[in-house]
């Protein structure tokens, strides 16, 4: 198609949409060394064809060890799947210093976080049309679409739910990362020591990041 000059005529599903009356935080991680587990979380959401449809899916990931620590599915864009994930997250791994987001209606809703600054969280928010402001959790994106989503015309969001659950848990405890030394999320994030020299610095080219 894109050879051709073709192009599809329906309208792609938009997960980012700010909401004029809800404040706006400043992004913090710039230049931010970042080299333990719980220093930074960030979360996002996208949208998951189905063979009928689609669903919403929005996770949360410790920045550091790229553990997914929670998600939820939805078919509304309602900030209550959010709340529910980061409710989940916070109850099964505590708290960040610091919890980065784009500026989504579903995060910048008191709701959300007002359950942020209870727990003296510090919000960050990428800047509007920055997705290198969040390059990581947008990485994940791309590898669960490519290496279960789009193998599986999944019919009902049951089906969804069940192949992201197996998913998730391989990624989190199977799969080694070369930037944790060769660890998975899991050893990274529960009892493996930092490894020798790595610093995560996130440095604005196109398309791409530095691991140092």
């Amino acid at each position: 198609m894109a050879i051709m000059g073709l192009r599809a005529i329906y309208q792609k599903p938009r997960t980012t949409v700010s909401h004029p009356e809800h404040r706006k935080y400043p992004y913090l991680l710039r230049d931010l060394v970042i080299d333990r587990p719980n220093q930074v979380w960030c979360s996002d959401i996208t949208y998951i064809p189905m063979k009928r449809g689609f669903l919403y899916l929005v996770a949360i990931m410790d920045w550091f060890t790229r553990k997914v620590l929670s998600w939820r599915l939805s078919n509304t864009m309602d900030a209550e799947f959010c709340i529910e994930a980061l409710q989940d997250a916070l109850m099964r791994y505590g708290t960040p210093e610091i919890f980065n987001t784009d500026q989504g209606s579903q995060f910048t809703t008191p709701r959300f976080t007002g359950l942020l600054e209870e727990r003296q969280i510090r919000i960050s928010m990428d800047g509007r049309g920055r997705w290198l402001d969040n390059v990581f959790i947008e990485r994940l994106w791309r590898s669960l679409k490519y290496e279960c989503v789009y193998l599986h015309a999944f019919e009902t969001g049951s089906e969804l739910r069940v192949g992201l659950t197996k998913w998730v848990t391989h990624y989190n405890g199977q799969r080694p990362h070369a930037a944790l030394a060769g660890r998975t999320p899991d050893e990274a994030y529960h009892d493996a020591p930092t490894p020798s020299g790595l610093r995560v610095v996130t440095t604005y080219y196109p398309q791409s990041f530095c691991i140092r």
